[in-house]
């Protein structure tokens, strides 16, 4: 298994400088794993910056005259030590067919160079042994005298169970005595029975035969522009067993892809990741040299929302979000031309959301459930088992709950959401909304440079006005009223300004976004340092 860094060069657009991690260019062994039939057969994964290939062994003919691709037939003959030279697994009693386990070195099927080690067996002298038991195999092998001739074809997807880890010879067993079991090597490198004594010559290949090799075939690309990766079994909190899946845009998909331990599992899902990150930061580049610059995209990827207010068992589903000029988008599906833009499932105004993250998986197994930003009411129900959690505010008491599939993605989305508000912020410098208190029609508006003012919305007059830093606390009743607490600069009072919104969680949201625009204007280091995400990728 290899690895291979290399640094992407600067560029205006670019994952927060902590979380950089170099493409990877990595090979190694997997295993293919089928949920229905829970039988799982080995993979080799190659990754490039843009492709995931997964590799099958299978047997090639390298030289001389191949009669039949599929099919070899090779005969044997049997040795006074030895036998035949290889030991078997599998048979119909088990619904999997009868397959070379161990070929022992320097023995008779060994030095054919026409047999290999996950060559199922189909014919024994003549005999079809395709729906034979492994008992019946067996004993046809024994008692077929002291040349054996069998045909073969390599089966590229039998279970890992039939075959021995790759590169390992395995012990020499005694199975010549007792019943043999169809999953553990039944031996025939041992003396079957002979109507000849004289000692035979050694099986070898012929100059005119044709010469076989194993070797890795890509059967299947994944490109990983846009692609998404799960970890969880479809819709469910089920979490695979140190494995995942990539799905393509196109809906191309590895299957499950499992690994020998949660350490290769980690190292392949971070690389992945990184590969799929770097080609949607190519594709953003691509979308902005396009867009106008009051019109960027900041960031987008995939997520699983959950699921709200429903008795199926999905209970999560993908969703492609981006953050773009001045808006939030939700989408089934990425946004591939300039018109998908106008197609999302939902848009939401950016000085109007807020960003909240609920839940961290830290080193010590130990939830976090955190709340960024105090002073909000939310009751999330937070018994699902997915780490990494998130919610979006939006307007009239709406959410939507997310997950993602690392730490450092969730550290991502928080300072990209943050970003993305304060870039709206200072573009759009103020909002105004109608109000009303005692009958009168009223207009609020919160600016970036002046703070609060209310004034009429018939008469312009400025009733009131106060900066940022005179807000001092507020109520609300969660529904349209709100009470700020403003303190007068000359009198050190505190006045009390009541106004009713149609949409107040809007509002709140907007109050929200320019203090905290405000504040990082003036002590960037401060909105770092509240940071749950990056704390928490800086202490792992």
């Amino acid at each position: 298994m290899s690895v291979a860094g290399k640094q992407p060069p600067p560029a205006p657009l670019e994952r927060p400088g902590s979380l950089l991690v170099p493409t990877w260019t990595k090979t190694g062994i997997a295993l293919s794993y089928d949920e229905v039939s829970e039988n799982a057969y080995d993979i080799r994964l190659k990754l490039t910056k843009e492709v995931l290939t997964i590799q099958k062994q299978d047997v090639i003919c390298v030289s001389g005259s191949d009669h039949s691709a599929n099919h070899r037939t090779v005969t044997l003959r049997r040795q006074p030590v030895g036998g035949l030279g290889l030991s078997i697994k599998g048979g119909a009693e088990h619904k999997v067919p009868v397959v070379i386990s161990k070929i022992f070195k320097d023995q008779a099927a060994d030095q054919t160079g026409m047999l290999f080690i996950g060559d199922a067996i189909l014919q024994v002298n003549g005999i079809n042994v395709e729906s034979a038991t492994h008992e019946e195999v067996v004993h046809l092998l024994r008692n077929a005298g002291d040349e054996v001739t069998i045909t073969v074809q390599y089966l590229r997807e039998a279970p890992s169970f039939l075959k021995l880890p790759l590169g390992s010879p395995g012990p020499s067993s005694d199975h010549s005595s007792g019943a043999s079991s169809p999953l553990f090597d039944s031996g025939l490198h041992l003396n079957g029975n002979s109507t000849n004594t004289a000692p035979s010559s050694p099986s070898s290949p012929i100059a005119n035969e044709p010469k076989y090799e194993k070797r890795w075939l890509d059967t299947l690309s994944v490109p990983l522009s846009m692609a998404r990766i799960s970890r969880y079994k479809a819709g469910t909190d089920k979490l695979r067993s140190n494995a995942f899946e990539v799905l393509a845009l196109d809906g191309v998909s590895t299957g499950i892809l499992q690994f020998y331990t949660a350490q290769e599992s980690a190292d392949w899902l971070r690389a992945i990741s990184t590969n799929i990150s770097d080609l949607t930061l190519q594709n953003m580049k691509m979308a902005n040299k396009c867009c106008s610059p009051s019109d960027q995209v900041i960031h987008m990827g995939w997520v699983n929302e959950r699921l709200e207010g429903t008795d199926s068992s999905q209970l999560y589903k993908f969703k492609f979000l981006a953050l773009k000029g001045s808006s939030f988008y939700i989408f089934s599906t990425p946004p591939v031309s300039t018109l998908d833009w106008v197609r999302a499932e939902k848009i939401y105004n950016l000085c109007e959301v807020l960003f909240k993250i609920h839940k961290l998986w830290l080193a010590d197994d130990c939830w976090l459930q955190a709340n960024l930003y105090l002073g909000i009411h939310q009751d999330f129900d937070l018994e699902d088992q997915r780490p990494y959690c998130f919610s979006v505010m939006v307007g009239h008491g709406k959410s939507h709950y997310f997950n993602v599939e690392l730490g450092s993605e969730l550290a991502v989305w928080e300072k990209s959401f943050q970003r993305a508000i304060f870039l709206e912020v200072q573009r759009t410098g103020s909002k105004t909304y109608m109000c009303s208190w005692q009958g009168d029609t009223l207009c609020f508006t919160v600016d970036f440079a002046l703070g609060f003012t209310c004034f009429d919305s018939k008469t312009k007059n400025v009733l009131w006005r106060f900066k940022f830093s005179q807000l001092k606390g507020s109520s609300d009743d969660g529904k349209t009223r709100v009470k700020l607490l403003f303190q007068n600069l000359d009198t050190k009072q505190i006045e009390t300004k009541e106004l009713e919104f149609q949409d107040l969680t809007a509002v709140l949201h907007c109050i929200h976004s320019f203090i905290a625009a405000k504040v990082a204007s003036v002590d960037p280091v401060f909105i770092d340092s509240q940071s749950i995400a990056r704390k928490y990728m800086y202490s792992n």
